[in-house]
């Protein structure tokens, strides 16, 4: 069996990723920006493990029996062009770090700190006990944080949020949380969305975009926030609507974002500006490069879960996590 490997975030976990792999198992690893180099080793391949496969690819290689994406998104594989019964299969394991990120990211703004390591950087003290027009802030175990989707990864933040005291609520799409079971307040549709909104310190997007949550959070959601409440967003960026979280943010009309998730993305390399308007100005925003998700945890995990599918793959078992199976 011949597997390659088209992943740069899997390179520095090569040793282990061959290693666990079945004996009689070859693996390449072509350079991504080498076009003749992948097309040469997926001509022969029977796994690619990648979160790309355009028609071009799939036409080249046509010995594919399972492509893996090294993470949840496989809209970069284009399924429909590939061989009929090749697999298409994915992987997780980034909630226990967008979790952290999340926490970490909501404390960081609902205290302050970004504001004071600013000013103290020009010697000002910003703290009531050295200037009395600083406000006063809460922990977040005073906080009622609001779950816009409660999947894998609204649940595990759920679960650290939880941990400070805080209090949740969340509405998903189809309202089927069981908020008892959660230890949730209450859960309900996205029909309840204005009630979270304004019942929230902390609103935490983890929803998936699709055509239906597109804009989901616009100008009209973002008024009824609370005007200290701050938004986490690790769903995906265009779900908030860009011209109206950046209104919202400049008019100080919410308390803060933390932003990993954007509307544009280098199209090579890793210079980009990642919206239309200057979110870098605003001193009440947290700008990350999508990285909540990227430790070396959550890629040695997927590692182990891409190496166990080939292992079932060559001893004719099912794979777990297949998302497709091309017609």
């Amino acid at each position: 069996m011949t597997v390659v490997v088209i992943d740069a975030n899997l390179d520095p976990l090569r040793a282990e990723f061959e290693a666990a792999l079945p004996d009689g198992v070859s693996v390449s690893w072509p350079d991504a920006r080498d076009t003749a180099a992948v097309e040469a080793a997926v001509k022969g391949a029977d796994v690619l493990v990648s979160g790309k496969c355009d028609g071009r690819m799939a036409a080249i290689a046509t010995r594919l029996r399972l492509v893996h994406a090294a993470g949840a998104g496989t809209d970069g594989i284009d399924i429909a062009s590939l061989a009929p019964g090749t697999q298409v299969a994915n992987t997780f394991h980034h909630e226990d770090s967008i979790a952290e990120y999340a926490v970490s990211a909501a404390i960081l703004l609902r205290r302050g700190f970004l504001r004071q390591h600013d000013a103290l950087r020009r010697a000002r003290w910003d703290s009531p006990a050295y200037d009395p027009s600083s406000p006063w802030v809460d922990t977040l175990g005073a906080a009622t944080v609001g779950f816009v989707g409660f999947g894998h990864i609204g649940a595990r933040c759920w679960q650290r949020f939880r941990a400070f005291g805080a209090r949740g609520v969340a509405v998903t799409r189809r309202g089927e949380v069981d908020a008892a079971a959660e230890g949730l307040a209450w859960s309900g549709t996205i029909a309840d969305l204005g009630s979270l909104l304004e019942s929230s310190d902390v609103v935490v997007v983890s929803a998936p975009l699709t055509p239906g949550t597109t804009g989901l959070i616009g100008a009209a959601e973002l008024s009824r926030m609370r005007p200290a409440a701050v938004l986490v967003n690790v769903g995906r960026g265009p779900v908030v609507d860009e011209d109206a979280l950046y209104r919202a943010l400049s008019d100080r009309a919410i308390g803060g974002a933390a932003l990993d998730v954007w509307y544009r993305y280098p199209a090579d390399g890793h210079s980009a500006a990642p919206g239309n308007h200057p979110f870098e100005t605003l001193d009440n925003v947290l700008m990350t490069p999508h990285s909540s998700g990227l430790t070396r945890e959550t890629f040695a995990r997927r590692a182990d879960d891409i190496a166990a599918n080939i292992g079932r793959l060559a001893a004719g078992e099912p794979l777990r996590n297949v998302v497709a199976v091309a017609p």
